[in-house]
């Protein structure tokens, strides 16, 4: 078996202080990854606290319990997509959580492996599918790119990357079907809007996040899992989201502002304002500049 990539936990000292770990503690990492989150969460809540760990990345769980195996029986993982997380825990018999967190961006195992077609910069297949050989998911990347009309494509670039040039980069790909390859797509972009040497985000980006979100169903996914949260923590349980866009922070900002408020409030705000990573973290991460964290305490 390949070693596990290299990994750096996002904004982990920011996650673990809103997590309050403690020992004796039973928390649910909702996307595991390869295990740097809930790694850190067993070494703060030695000598007996749990860590229920999903993903529904079979690789990341793969290597996830090859960096976790040191802590024996205190952890737990299992395949799920995140919006199964909180059934697969009471499942388990791991409720009431003390807390729950969710990094929502795409880990490096992801990226740095061109065959995954998360990645514009090396030569891969039009995949993107974040839980590969499941059944479950039945839009393909390379449906979309070569068979949805030039305004769906347009839609989706708008509305999931937020690309104000989308039609122009829908005309584009169109024109250029059939789209064998992540270089190719990524080339059909920038054909329609151009790409200056030395800018810091590629103009792709964008599209191959919409792309990604759909293959996926990512944000009907968040939805759904943020409706389960609570009814899995305890009270005083602390729950931690990390999101990587807007259409992401918007959904979780929406939900805590919902369930804080009104005469039956679920939620207490622990983030007045949004916390970002330092600028040390970016400078060792470039990849954690756009991250952002939430956190509330179940009431």
């Amino acid at each position: 078996m390949p070693s596990a990539p290299q990994h750096m936990p996002v904004m982990l000292d920011e996650a673990l202080a809103m997590l309050d770990v403690k020992p004796g503690g039973r928390y649910l990492d909702a996307t595991l990854g390869l295990g740097g989150h809930a790694g850190a969460m067993l070494d703060a809540s030695q000598p007996d606290g749990r860590v229920l760990g999903t993903d529904a990345d079979p690789e990341a769980l793969a290597a996830a319990s090859r960096r976790l195996a040191a802590f024996g029986k205190r952890v737990e993982l299992r395949r799920a997509w995140l919006d199964a997380a909180a059934q697969v825990a009471v499942d388990a018999s791991f409720t009431p959580l003390d807390g729950v967190l969710c990094d929502l961006g795409v880990s490096s195992l992801q990226l740095d492996r061109p065959a995954r077609g998360f990645s514009f910069q090396r030569e891969g297949p039009l995949d993107m599918q974040l839980g590969p050989l499941d059944q479950t998911q039945t839009t393909t990347a390379y449906e979309i790119v070569n068979q949805w009309p030039a305004v769906d494509l347009a839609n989706l670039i708008f509305d999931y990357g937020e690309e104000r040039r989308s039609r122009r980069i829908a005309r584009s790909i169109v024109r250029q079907r059939p789209i064998e390859t992540t270089t190719e797509l990524a080339q059909a972009v920038v054909d329609a809007v151009g790409f200056r040497p030395g800018s810091r985000v590629h103009p792709a980006t964008r599209v191959f996040q919409a792309i990604r979100l759909e293959v996926n169903r990512e944000l009907e996914r968040l939805a759904e899992f943020l409706s389960q949260a609570r009814s899995v923590l305890r009270l005083g349980g602390r729950l931690v989201m990390i999101m990587f866009h807007s259409l992401e922070d918007r959904i979780v900002k929406r939900f805590l502002r919902d369930q804080s408020s009104g005469s039956a409030p679920a939620f207490r705000t622990l983030t007045r304002r949004v916390l970002r990573p330092s600028a040390a973290e970016i400078e060792r991460n470039p990849r954690a500049r756009s991250a952002r964290l939430r956190a509330a305490e179940a009431i």
